[in-house]
């Protein structure tokens, strides 16, 4: 599969996967594209849920999203408590946090170098 062809298959399962989390409240979703700065995936997607009980719902309803669209995932961290969830799905990684821990880790900040996907171009939110 071509290059361009291959990205725009992920965006499609980033747009499926960026619908399902804001159907359940997400907020400040952020889409980064990570080709050619780094070695384990294309894309970051993320987003922040307001409690350890949202992040659940949140990936839950991710994996859902996953298996629909036939993605397989390659790792999880799945404890809400830790404020931080990761699905892993090797073209892009969903980075989930309550806010407090999204403040903390600061993704975009260390990634600030790596241009963000516009969402209104590819999810319509």
């Amino acid at each position: 599969m071509p290059d361009e062809e291959k990205n725009e298959e992920i965006l499609e399962n980033i747009k499926a996967c960026c619908r399902a989390l804001d159907d359940k409240k997400a907020d400040d979703l952020v889409i980064l594209d990570l080709r050619g700065r780094s070695s384990i995936t294309d894309y970051f997607v993320i987003a922040s849920g307001k409690s350890s009980p949202q992040l659940k719902a949140l990936q839950k309803s991710l994996q859902e999203t996953l298996k629909a669209q036939d993605i397989e995932v390659f790792g999880t961290n799945s404890e809400p408590s830790s404020g931080w969830l990761i699905v892993d799905a090797f073209d892009f990684m969903v980075h989930l946090f309550i806010p407090e821990m999204r403040e903390f880790y600061s993704l975009e900040n260390l990634w600030k170098d790596s241009p963000r996907v516009v969402l209104e171009e590819i999810v319509g939110v």
